[in-house]
């Protein structure tokens, strides 16, 4: 009997939306804030002067502390579109206000970026660490054959914190379906419900609202099984081209 809940969420008008919403801004977060923090670290790690490179990584490291409330507080302060900064700076060039946050067009890119300022400092902790195991002779051997820095970087710094990149690749899959349920829902509105509405809110009006708690368990439920397939599958694909794996 339990199926017929899985079968009204599959059947119901919401699925599609869920699944494209969820799946776009999952997507799009790692095209956009995984690589970063890897960038981050090499140039960090390029950084010849100790002050400078304390002084950036206290920088980027900084908004990582902070709440998700004053985050989304921010956002909507600086997106204002009577007196935030951005708007402020597109009227002085001319241009209307934008209504960012009732657009659903604009909500996966604000959420996204603004999700990389947050936590691509504190994201790079990991590759500086492995960057930092790195031995100097092969850049002082490189250096000798006349290999620039770019090439060094290349050749050496990559392939030295490829293995942790592969596993946190794999479990960034692994969390595919599992965005940030309190971020979404506080710059959620009526307005951009149509791009912001993800399985996690979705579970959270329909439980919890809607008290409907057998058919929000198995919406849970389906969102956690796909996570589990995604990291068996990640898993699998990259031993057997890496043969770096969790297990």
């Amino acid at each position: 009997m339990g199926f017929k809940h899985f079968q009204r969420f599959f059947d119901s008008y919401y699925f599609w939306r869920l699944i494209k919403n969820t799946l776009g801004i999952s997507l799009y977060q790692l095209a956009i804030g995984f690589p970063v923090p890897i960038l981050l670290a090499l140039m960090i790690n390029e950084v010849q002067s100790k002050r400078f490179r304390k002084t950036v990584q206290t920088i980027t490291y900084a908004p990582h502390f902070l709440s998700t409330v004053v985050v989304v507080g921010m956002i909507f302060i600086f997106l204002s579109p009577k007196s935030g900064l951005l708007n402020l700076a597109l009227q002085a060039l001319g241009f209307g206000p934008v209504f960012f946050m009732t657009d659903a067009g604009w909500f996966k890119t604000i959420y996204v970026f603004s999700d990389v300022w947050q936590q691509m400092g504190w994201s790079s902790i990991l590759y500086l660490a492995a960057l930092a195991g790195v031995d100097p002779q092969q850049h002082e051997a490189a250096k000798m054959d006349g290999a620039s820095r770019l090439q060094r970087i290349w050749h050496i710094n990559l392939p030295s914190i490829l293995p942790t990149i592969i596993i946190l690749l794999i479990l960034s899959m692994g969390s595919m379906f599992s965005l940030g349920f309190e971020k979404i829902f506080l710059m959620q509105n009526d307005l951009n419900m149509e791009g912001s509405d993800v399985i996690s809110t979705y579970v959270y009006r329909s439980g919890i609202l809607g008290a409907q708690y057998s058919f929000s368990t198995a919406v849970g439920l389906f969102n956690s099984v796909v996570n589990c397939i995604l990291l068996i599958s990640v898993n699998q694909i990259a031993r057997k081209v890496s043969r770096t794996s969790l297990w």
